[in-house]
């Protein structure tokens, strides 16, 4: 993943391949993804979140 994030690629054809392998990888021990924040959390920041763009917009 680090090189997906910080590599350079001299085609699309590298950066596919570098892409493929890394999801080889990662699918060959995957790992659940768990939740760290709560529903009410994550409404709660969305909420904020459209408030500010809607006080931006009409600004």
């Amino acid at each position: 993943m680090d090189r997906i994030r910080n590599g350079t690629f001299r085609s699309i054809e590298e950066l596919i391949a570098s892409t493929d392998d890394n999801l080889e990888a990662h699918n060959t021990n995957p790992k659940t993804f768990v939740w760290t924040k709560s529903a009410e959390a994550i409404l709660e920041k969305v909420t904020r979140a459209r408030a500010a763009l809607n006080n931006s917009t009409t600004a």
